[in-house]
Formats: C-alpha cells, sequence, structure tokens
C-alpha cells in the first residue's frame, strides 16, 4: 500500500488543512493547463471541507466540480449529493466554478450514466483532485459490497465514466464513476473521521478480497499514492 496519513487535531482543523492543499492543487492546474478539475464525495463528513474550500481565492471560474458517486435522485431531493455540494460547496468565491452533475432527468440510471459519461470525458483527464469518502463497511464511491456491478466497477479493464450500482447497503440507485476513473487523480484524498473508520481503513489494508471491502482496490492499486486526511 502507498499511502501517506495526515492527521488532525480534530475536523475543523482537516477541514482547513485539506482545503488548503486542495487550493493548492487546483491552482496549480489552472497555471499548467487553464483549467482543473475536482471529484468530491457526499455524506456529512465533507461538509466543513466545502465551508472551508468555497472561501479559497483561486480562479473558480476555470474549475469545474463533479461528483464521485450519485443516488439517482432530482438535485432537490435531500439525501442527493448535488444539494449537499450546492449547499456547502458552490458557495462564496466557488459560486463561479462549473458543476457537473451526475443525476439526468433521463429513462433510467443507465441512459444517465451514458450521458455523464460522455460529459465527464469532455473535461480530459486524470482529475486533478479526487476525494473520496469511506464507509464503515470499507465502500467508497458507490463501490459496495455486495454490489450489482461491483466486480466492474472496480476492474481496472472497464473504461473511465460512470456506471449503476445497486446494493442492499445503498438505498437508492446509484451512479459511481469506474475505478480507472479515479485512480490516478492528480492527488487522490481519502477523507475520514473518527476512531472507528481509522479502525475500517486497519482492517483493509490486511489481506483479503477487495469484494470485501472495496476501499481495499484504491489502496492497493491506485496509480497515484493515496493521501489520508483524518481527525479523531
Amino acid at each position: 500500500m502507498s499511502a501517506r496519513l495526515h492527521e488532525f487535531t480534530d475536523g475543523a482543523a482537516l477541514a482547513e488543512g485539506l482545503a488548503d492543499r486542495v487550493a493548492v492543487q487546483l491552482a496549480e492546474a489552472v497555471a499548467a493547463r487553464g483549467k482543473a478539475t475536482i471529484a468530491v464525495s457526499g455524506g456529512s463528513t465533507p461538509k466543513a471541507f466545502f465551508k472551508a474550500l468555497c472561501t479559497r481565492d483561486i480562479d473558480w471560474a476555470k474549475v469545474t466540480i463533479t461528483l464521485v458517486d450519485e443516488r439517482f435522485v432530482p438535485a432537490d431531493n435531500p439525501r442527493s449529493n448535488h444539494l449537499l455540494v450546492a449547499d456547502n460547496l458552490l458557495q462564496g468565491n466557488a459560486k463561479a466554478a462549473n458543476f457537473l452533475p451526475l443525476y439526468r432527468n433521463a429513462g433510467s440510471a443507465e441512459e444517465a450514466a451514458t450521458i455523464v459519461s460522455r460529459d465527464a470525458g469532455a473535461l480530459g483527464h486524470p482529475f486533478d483532485v479526487v476525494i473520496l469518502g469511506m464507509g464503515t463497511d470499507g465502500h467508497t464511491a458507490s463501490f459496495f459490497p455486495g454490489g450489482s456491478k461491483l466486480a466492474e466497477a472496480i476492474s481496472a479493464q472497464t473504461p473511465r465514466g460512470l456506471i449503476t450500482m445497486e446494493a442492499e447497503g445503498a438505498g437508492e440507485t446509484r451512479l459511481t464513476f469506474t475505478f480507472a476513473s479515479l485512480q490516478d487523480a492528480r492527488l487522490l484524498v481519502l477523507h475520514i473521521e473518527g476512531q472507528g473508520k481509522k479502525d475500517v481503513l486497519a482492517a483493509a489494508t490486511n489481506d483479503g478480497p477487495e469484494e470485501d471491502m472495496p476501499i481495499r482496490a484504491i489502496l492497493r492499486r491506485a496509480a497515484t499514492p493515496l493521501d489520508i486526511y483524518w481527525a479523531p
């Protein structure tokens, strides 16, 4: 496993430290290529990070924000990651950023995945920044243990783009970027908080199938060394 652990005293310090690191990466991308891309995760953990990042003084008009994964629900649904990002990240300075949603008002999640895969391909690759989270079951993105397309999603042979996922722990049908889309980001971060998540991560470093704890796919096979940001 090639990973670096960054420990902080609390979630507030982590949010500020991660925001600083991500802002530098995005600014460097804009300077080097005239544009930057970042894919973020949902859940309660990243809210403080989003609120810190949106205050950073970078050329947000040249930044495209998208999601690592999303529930197949409209943007006004309280469970949508889109709404979380709109309320917490697309604010302040970051209001000028472009946003690429994963949900589309298509006939099915599969149709939406096809549309978004095309749109995401136009951004170029790799992503400049990918921020992953992790569940207590060892899932990351929408790579859920027992997921309907888990083997396909975490296979290095599956091309970049979006795939659908259904799983018992997922609730709604999900849309998720594939392993290939995420694993070579120029900055690849796992953002977790609490001793429980740290214990899950420790378990994931042990021998065992990736299908049981899909975060293992990132830990073992990502092309970019993983930066783990953690606070108690």
